[in-house]
């Protein structure tokens, strides 16, 4: 089996070897994602240390030759040191083909959140009233709370997670109960199917401009506001002139990041964040949702739905559950339940 994936869980669990598309070239590694991790890393490291010493030592043989081939009596030792310095020949390293969008997520002060953020009082919800997804559904969310969202497909996760969107983000709206926000609560969205907002030939720079108004910016640096965002994103020249009906999945998930950003959200509602994303994306959105809450320890509250494929990020940014949402298997209609960790 010849696999491509970005999923580090899977990776670990199914693959002998892993083949490393970088720096120009493609090379076997013997084991999974973790070891190919560690041997690379222990290779690269290897490898700049030798020509470090390989340039000290270039460095003094040509600081002898400057100083000695004038002088007869030591001209033959000059001469030999310098063939000796076109054997030594330290190994080209060339620069990494991956790259780190630049990711963070702030909000106003004015907009801090305190104590309950959202409550929901027997929520219920189907598409068809005989087959309920969602029946008497309760749950209180504090600020600071980060909600995983679990379960089998189909179970009825992305329903609830429109529910929470509500009627005016382009949600659903329940067919009993309801879902309060607190006053000051501004949920920014990311949805998982978000093709939409993609499917015209709008270049990116203009694309990231509604956003730009949206987040109140104004004023001179507008234009270098759009630069920077794109350029964080890992748009830069003429990529940020590109329609945004032809970047990939992953290039449209950190433009969906950019307007989070932009927007400034004290409430983000992400479901299945990333897919599509490659490694190092995946990485910076994780270190996003740590520096947000160590760096400015201002409550926050996050919900994120995903599956089984999304282990890694939910064990990475869930430690602190205060609820946790399973499918309840069984019946039809049996719904979803809330557990207090």
């Amino acid at each position: 089996m010849i696999i491509i994936s970005h999923d580090r869980h899977f990776l670990n669990q199914v693959c002998t070897h892993m083949a490393d598309l970088d720096y120009g070239t493609i090379k076997v590694y013997g084991g999974n994602y973790d070891d190919f991790m560690e041997a690379s890393t222990v290779a690269r490291e290897r490898q700049v240390s030798a020509n470090t010493k390989a340039k000290e030592r270039v460095a003094d043989l040509q600081g002898f030759v400057r100083r000695f081939s004038a002088n007869k009596s030591k001209a033959r030792q000059a001469t030999s040191r310098l063939k000796l310095i076109e054997k030594i020949r330290p190994e080209d390293i060339k620069p990494s083909s991956r790259q780190y969008p630049w990711i963070r997520f702030d909000y106003d002060e004015k907009e801090k959140l305190h104590r309950l953020a959202c409550e929901i009082e027997n929520l219920g919800f189907g598409y068809e009233p005989k087959v309920p997804i969602i029946k008497s559904l309760s749950m209180s969310i504090e600020a600071g709370d980060k909600v995983a969202i679990i379960g089998e497909n189909g179970v009825g996760k992305t329903t609830l997670l429109r529910l929470l969107e509500g009627e005016k983000l382009g949600g659903l709206a329940p067919l009993g109960g309801h879902v309060k926000w607190a006053e000051k609560a501004r949920p920014g969205v990311f949805a998982q199917d978000h093709a939409a907002e993609f499917a015209d030939k709008t270049p990116l720079t203009e694309w990231i401009v509604q956003w730009v108004r949206a987040g109140g910016y104004e004023g001179g640096d507008v234009e270098t506001l759009i630069r920077g965002t794109l350029g964080r994103l890992l748009f830069s020249g003429d990529e940020a002139k590109k329609p945004v009906n032809v970047i990939s999945g992953g290039e449209q998930g950190r433009m969906l990041f950019g307007k989070l950003m932009l927007l400034r959200n004290n409430v983000l509602l992400m479901d299945e964040p990333t897919n599509h994303l490659d490694m190092e994306s995946i990485e910076s959105l994780n270190t996003a949702l740590r520096h947000a809450d160590f760096r400015f320890a201002r409550p926050r509250v996050r919900f994120i739905a995903g599956d089984a494929h999304h282990r890694y990020q939910a064990g990475s940014q869930h430690r602190r559950l205060s609820w946790q949402l399973r499918g309840i298997s069984g019946e039809p209609g049996a719904g979803l339940k809330a557990e207090r960790l």
